[in-house]
């Protein structure tokens, strides 16, 4: 099986690694990760009826999921200014400005152009401010699966 992609909006905040803490958290309480549930369909709605959590925190169900990953945000730790295993980075200005024609891409722009994931690799993502009427309105957090 190949990598799986993943991708989640999720509300702006400025300190990123608080709003992937909260990203993360939300979907572990919601059960929408490997083993729980194996396959996820993308894009989640956050309100829809989900299993819950079957795991005691994040990193048990990271040990259960084992080599395959949990298949969503769960397997991203942190927030850097590379791409990189385990890391959430910006993308760049030059890849907004090739992607978007801005470095303020707007929901529908992102929604409908994803070639920023043949910019990363498995167990890689990335992240993008989202901006709505030129300001900034929501983060969206996009990557691969291990498996």
């Amino acid at each position: 099986m190949g990598a799986q992609p993943y991708w989640y909006f999720t509300r702006y905040e400025p300190d990123v690694e608080a709003a992937l803490d909260k990203l993360r958290r939300r979907e572990f309480e919601a059960g929408r990760y490997n083993p729980v549930m194996p396959f996820i369909e993308f894009p989640i709605d956050p309100v829809a009826e989900s299993p819950g959590a079957q795991h005691l925190s994040i990193q048990h169900a990271r040990d259960a999921a084992d080599m395959d990953g949990t298949r969503s945000i769960l397997d991203i730790e942190s927030v850097g200014n590379d791409v990189e295993i385990g890391v959430a980075a910006p993308l760049d200005d030059e890849a907004l400005e090739e992607l978007y024609e801005t470095t303020k891409p707007t929901r529908r722009m992102i929604e409908s152009n994803m070639d920023f994931f043949e910019r990363i690799d498995r167990g890689q993502a990335i992240y993008i401010v989202v901006y709505k009427d030129g300001k900034p309105d929501q983060l969206f957090f996009a990557g691969y699966s291990f498996d």
